[in-house]
């Protein structure tokens, strides 16, 4: 039986004592045929990301079993980064996120919730809405979603970031190009939520 059950919009986590079971929830509003293609080929894509990351030297949870809607992989116990983030952790978020954008993978919703400690290392959690991509716009979104949530939950966001920036730039050789595309898009974020 799960120790716990948590409810996103396009899965089901159910959490036991030693592995996560992630299966992708049907939507009542798709066509059968197209919902069950899209579910399938979104589960294998995400077990595809998960395993090409970890190949790029980035912790991940070890894939157990992939199902048709469902993956069965390790549960990564300890806290979330954003209770246990420091200017070290943040720099060393940076390295990690420069290892994934340096294979072209965008996590796609890289949060500190989305980022676990254990045994001092720092695990990237669920790739549901990762995807493969070069391009600094791409990129430039990541790091920006990463920024937004350090700067709405901790005080010291200034010193956080500037810490990121330089993990980032230390494995990245494209960083300084993306992180002025961060720039552009908070720039463009201020102007429509400013504009009347």
């Amino acid at each position: 039986m799960a120790l716990e059950e948590r409810r996103g919009a396009e899965a089901v986590v159910e959490i036991f004592e030693d592995k996560v079971i992630k299966t992708r929830i049907p939507k009542s509003y798709r066509v059968k045929q197209l919902d069950e293609k899209l579910r399938s080929e979104r589960t294998r894509a995400e077990a595809k990301i998960m395993s090409e990351a970890r190949r790029a030297g980035i912790p991940t949870p070890i894939i157990y079993d992939i199902r048709r809607f469902s993956l069965e992989m390790e549960r990564i116990a300890g806290p979330q980064l954003k209770a246990a983030i420091d200017e070290e952790k943040a720099r060393r978020a940076g390295i990690l996120i420069g290892k994934l954008h340096s294979r072209g993978l965008i996590h796609g919703d890289l949060t500190t919730s989305n980022m676990i400690v254990k045994d001092d290392r720092i695990y990237l959690i669920d790739f549901g809405l990762s995807f493969w991509d070069e391009t600094l716009e791409a990129r430039g979104v990541d790091v920006h979603v990463f920024y937004q949530t350090i700067v709405s939950s901790h005080e010291n966001h200034e010193k956080l970031m500037e810490a990121f920036a330089d993990g980032y730039r230390s494995y990245f050789d494209g960083a300084d190009d993306v992180l002025k595309r961060v720039r552009e898009i908070e720039y463009r974020g201020r102007y429509k939520t400013e504009t009347p």
